[in-house]
């Protein structure tokens, strides 16, 4: 077992509430795209809010930013699950459902394996990177650190 995992953070907001007919398409793959990530090689947990989706995690003052938490293996399988199956079709339709942000929506960042981060440690992770750009301790696929050790 390694001795460490990658944990990711993405936030979106929304254009309207998770119930509302401008967010049902958004909704009605939800499961599919978490069965996906349950399935895939690497993955380990998913942050979970009141249901059985990240949706109803809400960390920011705006209601509408959404949080979503996910520790896997390594970076090559996160990427893998990101940009190499039918999620891409989620990750180019994503306009239809958010707005765009001016501001950097990912953070990456090493966990000990055991450890589940929490909102407010993947805000802290997602800050860091938004004003210092990547380090070893909060990064993006842009530019990746190793595992400590």
């Amino acid at each position: 077992m390694p001795a460490y995992h990658l944990a990711q953070v993405n936030v979106a907001r929304a254009k309207a509430e998770m119930d509302t007919d401008v967010m049902r398409g958004f909704m009605d793959q939800l499961d599919a795209m978490n069965q996906l990530a349950d399935n895939a090689d690497g993955f380990i947990w998913r942050m979970l809010g009141s249901g059985c989706d990240y949706t109803s995690i809400r960390p920011y003052t705006d209601p509408l930013v959404i949080m979503n938490v996910s520790l896997w293996r390594d970076v090559d399988s996160l990427k893998n699950y990101v940009y190499k199956t039918v999620h891409m079709d989620t990750i180019r339709a994503r306009h239809a459902w958010f707005d765009k942000m001016n501001e950097i929506q990912l953070a990456l960042w090493w966990v000990p394996a055991g450890h589940l981060p929490t909102a407010q440690e993947a805000k802290e992770k997602l800050e860091l990177v938004r004003r210092f750009g990547a380090t070893q301790e909060a990064f993006t696929f842009a530019q990746v650190f190793p595992a400590p050790g």
